[in-house]
């Protein structure tokens, strides 16, 4: 078994109101503490298949500007999906199936470029619109019993497990590997950051608030039992984890690595939702709910929220 990372952004920063201020709110914390963020995404090689586990953002979607208000930069783009996986050592025909922790863009924007390999996800994020129209969409029920503690699962193949953990979006599932003694935990968006995991906080985006506690507290009970290693996505402790195979105690925070300085960049007027990719272009508006071409985002209601995930207007990013 073979364990990959498909690094498509680097060298972006969080707010710690965003990745701990889930439950207590982000007044409760310091916005000037910053933690590193990066877009990773993986790929397990069994020696029978090739498997994804998400497929990162679309190939048209935009830098980010961000400023001193942006809650969560990812970083600049280092590759496209299909290009980091090339550099990986895998092309697009050799994938036989994809595993989607969850619905939102950077997890599923380069789906079409596999158009032959079956896309498993939740029966409830088979109804997403970024899901729900691709022919080759698998849903799975999760249906055959728990997986140590959590109630349901799906064996994939000898060793990898899909876990029913939903909070972060209603269906979102978790992606479990044991390999040589270890337990590699892909988790999607669990936690933005390993520090989170470490303090046991909540983001803040979340579905089902409810969930999101039950999920975490089950994903730090499951780390309690067995030496996991977890393999995040939004942080580059994930793919760095992944390397040294390094295993989380959760007694002992690792030091945090200060992210670096954000090179400046020219804005176009677009803004982006950080959450699921969403672009507001004013060239276009949101003719759904009202709001015509031409309508700057400045001059948007202040009430009015992403589209797809329903993010609040303050929460989007300069592009």
């Amino acid at each position: 078994m073979k364990i990959s990372a498909v690094k498509l952004f680097a060298d972006g920063y969080m707010t710690q109101p965003f990745a701990f201020g889930g439950e207590e709110g982000p007044a409760a914390f310091d916005p000037s503490v910053r933690y590193r963020s990066a877009l990773t995404n993986y790929v397990i090689d069994t020696g029978d298949e090739v498997i994804l586990v998400d497929t990162g953002m679309p190939d048209a979607f935009p830098e980010q500007v961000p400023d001193e208000k942006t809650p969560i930069y990812m970083g600049r783009k280092a590759d496209l999906y299909v290009d980091a996986l090339k550099k990986a050592g895998y092309t697009p025909e050799q994938v036989s199936r994809i595993l989607i922790t969850h619905k939102h863009a950077d997890h599923t924007g380069a789906l079409g470029a596999f158009p032959n390999a079956k896309i498993l996800c939740s029966a409830e994020e088979a109804k997403a619109d970024e899901l729900k129209n691709l022919p080759n969409v698998v849903p799975v029920e999760f249906t055959d019993g728990p997986f140590d503690v959590f109630p349901a699962s799906q064996t994939i193949a000898p060793g990898i497990h899909y876990i029913f953990a939903p909070g972060h979006t209603k269906g979102n599932s978790i992606v479990i590997v044991e390999d040589g003694g270890l337990f590699y935990m892909i988790h999607g968006d669990i936690t933005y950051t390993d520090e989170a995991l470490y303090q046991n906080k909540l983001s803040m985006v979340f579905e089902d608030i409810a969930a999101a506690r039950d999920t975490l507290d089950k994903v730090r009970a499951f780390i309690r039992k067995h030496p996991t290693v977890y393999v995040s996505t939004h942080t580059p402790l994930g793919y760095e984890n992944l390397e040294a195979k390094r295993v989380v105690d959760l007694d002992h925070m690792p030091e945090p690595i200060p992210p670096k300085a954000v090179e400046a960049k020219q804005a176009t007027g677009k803004y982006v939702c950080p959450v699921c990719g969403y672009v507001y272009d004013p060239a276009v508006g949101d003719p759904e709910h009202g709001i015509p071409a031409g309508c700057a985002f400045a001059d948007l209601p202040e009430d009015w929220k992403c589209p797809r995930c329903g993010q609040p207007k303050q929460a989007f990013v300069k592009a």
